[in-house]
């Protein structure tokens, strides 16, 4: 089964309620239809049309605007929000909606089709929050190998391509271990990562490889039991035999399906070659380590782009998948505003 019908059908097995804050798009509109029609998720369309099974609100509008607003007071009052801002920023529909979801009005929302990156992003870093257990909020690109033409079929995790500009070695080691959880939570697969560089073990020297270098460690001292390896040039992680030339001491038993690049340049770069001349499908980017799924898009998405974010949202929702099969704080001011 292609990845993509994989998530789809862990989504149709437990729905969950997402929010599209953006309805005035027709793509929003029409990827609410079929998200609902399809049974991926049960679905809240804000300031769009009324739409047969699609739950309709308008933002501004809303009964529970005072309420919500209250929420948002108290959460920002210590940062100068004053109440009469509060209730003005609560009927933007992103901002509400990432207020809906931390409140347990919903299970998650997906913007971006309309509002940037730095704003969808923020909303989610100040409303929902990053979760207790993750070093960092960061992103990551599901990237599907799947035409008839393919040499290397399946899916992939490309992290952090979206988010964070320049990891310090902490931050890296975060970026793979939830790219790890992202790999079993989105395409049930036993995750082996791969730390890319322009190095592969120690075949260069530069101060930057100590970075890499360092988040190795860091990753392995949590997780002694996850396959990964790195400082690895992609041709090193992708090709087995070119790897075991090149790394032959390498813990890598396979194929990696999780790339974490080194920084924001090298990763977007990447999966934008990926996409454009390798002819794989993007979708993304997906945010990792918040406390409650809240997703971007990219502002030229389709709304094949905005059904497939809002299933992988309902699987994120429901928490880790059953089953494995085996692989066939941010500060506001570093938030990535046009890195899709």
């Amino acid at each position: 089964m292609k990845p993509l019908d994989l998530i789809y059908q862990s989504a149709r097995a437990n729905p969950r309620h997402i929010i599209l804050p953006e309805g005035r798009d027709p793509r929003v509109a029409e990827a609410a239809l079929r998200i609902t029609g399809e049974g991926l998720a049960r679905v809240t369309l804000m300031d769009g049309p009324e739409l047969p099974g699609v739950t309709s609100m308008i933002s501004a509008e809303a009964p529970d605007l005072v309420e919500l607003s209250i929420h948002w007071h108290r959460l920002r009052e210590g940062r100068g929000m004053t109440a009469e801002r509060a209730l003005e920023e609560m009927r933007d529909p992103i901002r509400q909606s990432a207020m809906r979801v931390r409140l347990g009005q919903a299970d998650g929302t997906v913007g971006g089709a309309v509002a940037t990156t730095a704003d969808t992003v923020r909303a989610a870093l100040q409303i929902i929050g990053k979760a207790p257990d993750a070093g960092i909020v960061s992103s990551f690109f599901l990237m599907l190998s799947c035409g008839s033409e393919a040499k290397l079929k399946g899916g992939m995790i490309f992290a952090d391509c979206g988010l964070v500009i320049e990891p310090d070695a902490a931050g890296l080691a975060a970026i793979a271990r939830s790219a790890a959880q992202s790999c079993r939570q989105v395409l049930r697969e036993t995750p082996r990562v791969a730390l890319l560089s322009f190095s592969t073990a120690g075949s260069a020297e530069h101060p930057s490889l100590g970075r890499i270098r360092e988040a190795l460690r860091l990753i392995r001292e949590a997780e002694p039991d996850l396959e990964v390896d790195g400082e690895l040039q992609f041709d090193a992680a992708l090709d087995d035999a070119i790897r075991a030339k090149k790394a032959p001491g390498s813990r890598l038993t396979g194929r990696p399906n999780v790339f974490v690049f080194p920084d924001l340049a090298s990763g977007n770069i990447g999966y934008k070659i990926a996409q454009r001349l390798g002819g794989l499908t993007a979708i993304g980017p997906i945010l990792q380590g918040l406390a409650k799924p809240a997703n971007d898009l990219s502002r030229g998405c389709s709304a094949d782009d905005i059904v497939a974010a809002a299933a992988i949202t309902s699987v994120q929702a429901s928490g880790a998948a059953p089953q494995l099969v085996a692989h066939a704080t941010l500060p506001d001011s570093r938030v990535a505003s046009g890195a899709v």
